[in-house]
């Protein structure tokens, strides 16, 4: 005979083992005696059986709980409760002596099913069996259900994500004739002044015009008929036919046996920066074309003046020549700047960083042989992806050089490794570089605060183009020390 337990306290009957995780549970309310040991014996064939008594809290998780008829009284207000805190159909089962009188209350009202004692042991696994399996039934759908609004919660948050993004976005169909648009974000339709009801079934094509560049179109067919990826810049056309720069990045989007199944596309409108782009290409090209044959037609005169002043010429013709070869060295040096940083679409390259260094040292060896300049390398190869960074070392060591009015020059290069990344030194012990200049490539340049040289632009651009970080400092030897780190490759 079992014994009788404290308030919330339950027994386990069978071997004494943790129920397996899909045999349901049976909680036995009842006094102990040998109805409870015989009840519990016999659901032990099918069921995890635990047994309670004292205070009904029902803090026992389980699948169906069958009430003695003494117990059900003072257990009726928690049964009660014990529905009311679920939203799954949890069954209760009351058991009934053959000679009970009263069972206090109306138990139709809190229990699922009265059986009345005694009773076969087949009979009883069939009725506790169907509350059972009703039960099971219960939860699952309940699970599914959750799951179903979780489902259809994350697909709501993804498309207020994809109407509220601050990017046109378009997905195709390619199942259906000619890949028509099946859905469009509210900044497509701000984007292009179509509404969402006039893009739908139509293919993306329609925004394109006379002045879309042809080679572009083909690039664009070529891609989404191979299912690859493809970004690109294109003149398309908003409804009212006013021309728009966009950038265009495709993507095709595959099920688990990966076929596509769509294609998204986002659209950025990039006219001002395609104008500014235009305007960059007609000042280099007056940079690098106009001011030089001005500055020829310049130099020309002034060897012309020269002459007529025999071997004394003015100061003010000097004047002249050095502010003409200071203009035609700025010049060449915003065409080799636009030449190392910009971005001419083609893929990276590796190149070994320590090779080209070793280049560089004995070639400024060369050209300043009263110069003193000591590389520290690591032994191994070291790759990066970026040939910016090599121009960019060769301009801070040259301004190291140059900058250092003393008659023997020493410069350091140092080269590191840590883990993915490499940083280049180059320290020196000249007059340091002004913080005017250093402050600009942190704040910008202002009309009143500017860099005078456009060496630090170049090394900063290469530097971060490659994703790296520039820093300038001052030296041990009171000079200044430049530092550019960027990832290996």
């Amino acid at each position: 005979m079992s014994e009788e337990l404290t308030e919330c306290e339950s027994t386990e009957h069978g071997d004494g083992d943790a129920p397996a995780v899909d045999e349901p549970r049976v909680l036995l309310f009842m006094g102990p005696g040998r109805n409870r040991e015989l009840l519990a014996e016999t659901l032990e064939e099918r069921y995890h059986v635990e047994t309670a008594t004292g205070s009904p809290t029902f803090e026992t998780e389980f699948d169906c709980c069958v009430l003695g008829h003494d117990e059900f009284g003072r257990a009726a207000d928690a049964v009660e409760a014990a529905r009311d805190g679920t939203a799954v159909f949890l069954p209760f089962v009351l058991l009934v002596p053959a000679d009970a009188s009263d069972v206090g209350g109306t138990p139709w009202e809190y229990v699922d099913d009265v059986i009345e004692l005694p009773v076969g042991k087949a009979q009883l696994h069939a009725r506790i069996g169907n509350l059972i399996e009703r039960r099971r039934t219960a939860v699952e759908l309940e699970e599914q259900s959750q799951e179903l609004a979780a489902t259809v919660a994350d697909l709501r948050l993804k498309e207020r994500a994809m109407d509220e993004a601050p990017v046109g976005i378009a997905i195709t169909d390619p199942d259906r004739e000619d890949n028509p648009i099946v859905y469009v974000n509210d900044r497509f339709e701000a984007l292009t002044d179509y509404d969402h009801s006039e893009a739908l079934g139509r293919n993306c094509r329609f925004l394109q015009g006379e002045d879309t560049d042809e080679r572009t179109r083909r690039i664009l067919r070529e891609r989404i008929d191979a299912e690859e990826p493809v970004a690109v810049d294109i003149v398309n056309y908003r409804k009212s036919d006013e021309r728009m720069w966009v950038r265009l990045d495709i993507a095709p989007v595959r099920d688990d046996d990966d076929t596509v199944t769509n294609f998204v596309g986002f659209q950025t409108e990039i006219t001002d920066r395609k104008l500014r782009e235009r305007r960059l290409e007609v000042l280099n090209r007056v940079l690098s074309h106009n001011l030089k044959n001005k500055m020829n037609v310049i130099e020309g005169h002034v060897a012309l003046l020269e002459g007529e002043f025999d071997d004394d010429p003015p100061a003010s013709l000097n004047a002249i020549t050095d502010a003409a070869r200071d203009l035609m060295g700025l010049a060449e040096s915003v065409r080799e700047t636009e030449h190392i940083i910009g971005d001419d679409g083609s893929p990276r390259q590796s190149l070994d960083l320590i090779e080209h260094v070793v280049r560089l040292v004995n070639m400024f060896e060369d050209r300043y042989p009263d110069a003193t300049i000591t590389a520290v390398l690591p032994e191994e190869p070291c790759h990066v992806g970026t040939t910016g960074l090599i121009a960019a070392i060769e301009e801070a060591i040259d301004n190291a050089i140059k900058h250092d009015e003393s008659p023997a020059p020493s410069v350091d290069v140092r080269v590191e490794t840590r883990g993915d990344w490499v940083d280049v030194e180059i320290a020196d012990e000249g007059p340091g570089i002004p913080d005017q200049e250093i402050q600009v490539l942190e704040g910008g340049e202002t009309p009143l605060n500017h860099a005078d040289r456009l060496g630090i632009w170049l090394m900063y651009w290469a530097v971060t183009k490659a994703g790296g970080r520039f820093e300038v400092g001052e030296s041990a030897a009171g000079g200044s020390v430049v530092t550019m780190s960027v990832p290996r490759v």
